[in-house]
């Protein structure tokens, strides 16, 4: 079997989820069929992976990413199964099945209709045109994977795909490399872009009720107004501090290593590899009860909460940072739970079976 993957992030060009994501999932799937990988940016190939990349659009706009996904298909694919990856690749997963005749797979890390805040970023008709594009690849798709059981039922509603073709499947924790003996910490960290839909502001606007410090860890920015906004509030607060960069694996590692608590405050998460992470480093975890997320987080590894509510996100993440039995109790279940249900080698196991289905 043959697979050609089409996404705009891939290593060494990670700035989310994704990029992670098709890090650790093709270095399993390779073992058991070929892979070929078109993506956007420079850099060299990877092992055994062939990777074709294409430079990516000056600025980003709608127009632009439709001429890139026209790049993509360009070439001819000879694979028998075209797999993409978000909404950027979605319209060349669609031209490719029309010009290839070739089995289309799209993998729902998130959706358009759902984050109504990238207006903002793309403007008003660019959004509709993102959704637009998405929509064309997953009414064309012979299969969707979805990332959590709430990620399914939103495919189903926001764009008619029947159930039948939807296989849930999550992501997934090199096990390995996120791995740790129980460290006390003393510090919540957040981890994630700078963007509405992380939450970040209402950690910070719970900051002032926080015992304890607040480390911000953020990546690329949705947009300039974020950045500005963030920094001001930060002016009037003394136990927060921010690191507004890229940082490597093995330094986010370690920033995972010495915190008490890791919190997700997300108003809209499909799944939240970040969660995995401190889980498989012994971390309880504060988070929002939305979407992927209820089904990493239970009860016996963190506290689910309401979204945007500073006051009771500060209550639990003191309940936890006063008790250390606590957070020790709930860090040795999540790693029970990670080692349990997210091995990459089960989720590419998980997502063979979705190929060798597609292709009956």
């Amino acid at each position: 079997m043959k697979v050609t993957i089409l996404s705009k992030e891939f290593p060494p060009n990670i700035y989310g989820g994704v990029g992670i994501h098709l890090k650790y999932l093709t270095a399993e799937l390779k073992k058991k069929c070929r892979i070929e990988v078109r993506t956007w940016g420079k850099g060299k190939s990877n092992g055994e992976i062939k990777v074709k990349r294409y430079l990516p659009p000056k600025d980003n706009k709608i127009s632009e990413t439709i001429y890139w996904d026209a790049q993509l298909v360009e070439e001819k694919i000879d694979s028998d199964i075209v797999h993409c990856h978000t909404w950027y690749t979605a319209y060349a997963g669609y031209a490719a099945k029309m010009m290839y005749k070739k089995k289309l797979i799209i993998t729902a890390h998130s959706l358009e209709p759902s984050r109504p805040w990238k207006a903002e970023q793309l403007g008003k008709t660019g959004y509709e045109m993102s959704t637009m594009l998405e929509r064309t690849g997953y009414e064309a798709a012979d299969m969707v994977i979805a990332v959590s059981k709430e990620m399914k039922q939103d495919v189903s509603k926001f764009y008619g795909v029947k159930k039948s073709r939807i296989a849930v499947i999550p992501n997934g924790i090199d096990l390995e490399k996120y791995k740790a003996e129980a460290n006390p910490g003393d510090y919540v960290l957040f981890v994630g872009r700078l963007s509405k839909q992380k939450g970040i502001m209402t950690l910070v606007d719970a900051a002032k009720d926080v015992k304890g410090n607040i480390l911000l860890l953020t990546g690329q920015s949705d947009t300039k107004e974020l950045e500005l906004e963030l920094k001001a509030k930060l002016r009037k607060l003394k136990n927060v501090k921010w690191i507004n960069r890229m940082v490597s694996e093995e330094q986010l590692i370690g920033y995972y290593k010495n915190a008490a608590v890791f919190c997700c405050p997300s108003v809209y998460e499909p799944f939240g590899i970040i969660n995995l992470e401190a889980m498989a480093l012994k971390k309880p975890v504060v988070a929002s009860a939305v979407g992927g997320i209820k089904d990493v987080v239970t009860k016996k590894t963190g506290i689910l909460l309401k979204p945007n509510n500073p006051k009771v996100l500060a209550k639990a993440l003191n309940y936890l940072l006063d008790n250390p039995e606590a957070r020790l109790r709930m860090g040795e279940e999540g790693r029970k739970r990670v080692e349990e249900h997210y091995s990459w080698k089960n989720v590419a196991e998980q997502t063979l079976r979705a190929y060798r289905k597609c292709l009956k």
